[in-house]
């Protein structure tokens, strides 16, 4: 699967995915869900999206929109992780940590799970549910 999925669940996403990346994803997926116990996934925006909330921008417009999210794309898997503290988003203060990674400013892409730092993911999606949103 690459791009967005027409899964209607977390499960059928997974299901969906041909070896060896549905065995990355999901173990991603568990460590999400073990890290953020409290954040429900559900499908949103053709990926998973764990603690789905109201969004303001700044221009006043309201959409919902995911703290973390995990895709798979064609040739990497990406994980979002949407929280900033108004100076800086939480997924690039791990730059260093994760030196196998290619950033965005809320995404983290790689080829395998095993090319990261499994504790600096958990050390980071905790920094996000502390921080939230918060707007950079």
């Amino acid at each position: 699967m690459k791009g967005s999925s027409s899964a209607s669940t977390p499960g059928e996403y997974l299901d969906a995915l041909e070896e060896p990346r549905r065995t990355d994803v999901r173990k991603l997926y568990d460590l999400v869900q073990e890290t953020l116990p409290d954040q429900a996934p559900q499908m949103h925006s053709g990926m998973i999206g764990f603690g789905v909330r109201k969004y303001r921008y700044a221009s006043g417009r309201e959409t919902e929109w995911f703290l973390v999210g995990i895709a798979s794309q064609k040739n990497h898997i990406s994980l979002y992780v949407c929280a900033a503290d108004g100076e800086s988003y939480v997924a690039e203060g791990y730059r260093e940590r994760l030196p196998k990674a290619s950033f965005g400013k809320s995404c983290v892409r790689f080829k395998r799970l095993s090319d990261v730092d499994e504790d600096a993911l958990r050390e980071m999606l905790k920094e996000a549910e502390r921080t939230g949103f918060g707007g950079a």
